[in-house]
């Protein structure tokens, strides 16, 4: 529900800013809302608020709601939730967006890029339940508050309603080879966990237009382009063989939201299964175009082969 997330942008504390933290992520009474906000609403539905009078909260905190009764959350793992974020601002409160709205949920890491109340806050409940966090700019890392020009963003209050975790992703392709390839190009398969081969010496023409060809059928839900993907890959020149990145040199795979990257890779992996394996040639209008970057000359095509690992 990334549309109902956008409205964030503005407060990088919320999701996005590294090292965020407050005064120890406190609970608010059992009894009542995090700091005098109650919840009302069944789960699984979209949840109304009542917020105190007086001016909003100032210190971040957390309440469970519900503690749910499926599997614990566990610091690393990627919880899939229906959210709803309002403003607190103490004239309208207003509601900012929900993906019970949308019918969209979001899928969130649990790691220490989210502020510390909800790094600790989600630890607290289980499959099924219900997190009250209340986000007010003590979250906001000191030197960010003294960068920031603009007048401080509203506190914001968010309801939690965890549907499930996300699976972890592949450590590599996993399925039935198809012997597709492109003409030109080379892939070796070595099995297992190891790396592929990409070769791209040829004397061939590079395709005029974006190819993409499965080199191993996976069987996982098809990419969506609002995804932020993991994935393995090399990516060569087309007829020099000159490698220019590779995560599996560089022993990690990589995390990205497909709207983010260049429009080859946008086109090219929207609609393809986890678990695939694919080569890719992309003609210069959706790469880098007459723009030289590093180890890439201007008007290259590039040539891919990506183990598409996990969506999310």
């Amino acid at each position: 529900m990334r549309r109902v997330l956008a409205v964030l942008t503005a407060m990088p504390l919320i999701f996005f800013a590294a090292g965020c933290g407050s005064d120890g992520g406190a609970t608010g009474a059992a009894s009542g809302g995090s700091a005098g906000v109650k919840v009302a609403g069944d789960l699984g539905a979209k949840p109304t608020l009542t917020f105190p009078s007086g001016t909003p909260a100032t210190k971040s905190s957390y309440e469970v709601i519900q503690p749910g009764s499926g599997t614990e959350i566990k610091t690393g793992d990627k919880v899939i939730v229906n959210l709803t974020v309002w403003d607190w601002d103490g004239k309208t409160n207003a509601a900012q967006g929900s993906s019970y709205d949308t019918k969209a949920p979001e899928t969130i890491s649990v790691n220490e890029q989210l502020p510390q109340v909800l790094q600790e806050g989600f630890t607290k409940v289980k499959h099924g339940g219900r997190l009250l966090a209340v986000l007010a700019n003590d979250s906001v890392p000191q030197q960010q508050q003294q960068q920031q020009s603009a007048p401080a963003e509203p506190t914001k209050v968010f309801v939690f309603d965890v549907v499930g975790t996300q699976p972890p992703a592949l450590k590599a392709a996993t399925g039935k080879e198809t012997g597709q390839s492109i003409k030109g190009v080379k892939v070796d398969n070595p099995g297992g966990e190891k790396a592929p081969t990409l070769t791209t010496k040829t004397g061939e023409k590079p395709p005029g237009e974006l190819v993409v060809k499965t080199v191993i059928e996976g069987t996982g839900a098809k990419v969506q382009p609002n995804q932020t993907l993991t994935v393995h890959y090399t990516g060569k020149i087309w007829g020099t063989d000159k490698q220019f990145d590779s995560s599996w040199e560089r022993g990690e795979a990589a995390e990205f939201p497909l709207s983010g990257v260049i429009q080859g890779w946008q086109q090219g992996l929207a609609g393809v299964p986890v678990g695939s394996r694919v080569v890719m040639s992309i003609p210069p209008s959706l790469g880098y175009g007459d723009q030289e970057q590093p180890n890439i000359p201007a008007n290259s095509t590039l040539v891919f082969v990506v183990d598409v690992l996990g969506a999310y």
